[in-house]
């Protein structure tokens, strides 16, 4: 079983920054990936970045150049550094990683932090 616990939501101006974290139950390293994703009020669930046990890391267009995705693995934490945020970044802000558990894929989700940004 893992745990994830997103933090760090808050109300932030357009223009402003903030650092989202998600904090696992076990070694990052169990991990090949782990995402951020968010969504939105009356949307679905869209994703935002990536970073692989190795450090690549992957961005959507929507955040790419403001958002930086990174892990600290000796914290069991991941983190979401965004920038020069914009009104249509606010969203519930979603952690996900997951594990092939007897053959089949089992995704786990934090419960969301949120994140709304004022214009």
């Amino acid at each position: 079983q893992v745990q994830l616990v997103e933090s760090g939501g808050d109300l932030v101006q357009a223009g402003g920054s903030l650092r989202l974290s998600c904090v696992a139950s076990r070694s990052l390293n169990s991990f090949n990936v782990m995402n951020w994703y968010r969504q939105a009020p009356g949307k679905q669930r869209d994703f935002v970045a990536a970073i692989t046990r190795v450090g690549t890391t992957s961005y959507s267009d929507s955040v790419k150049g403001r958002v930086t995705i990174s892990r600290d693995n000796a914290k069991n934490t991941m983190y979401l550094q965004m920038n020069s945020m914009r009104p249509d970044d606010t969203a519930v802000y979603y952690c996900n990683t997951y594990m092939w558990v007897g053959g089949l894929r089992r995704d786990y989700w934090g419960q969301g932090t949120s994140v709304t940004v004022s214009s």
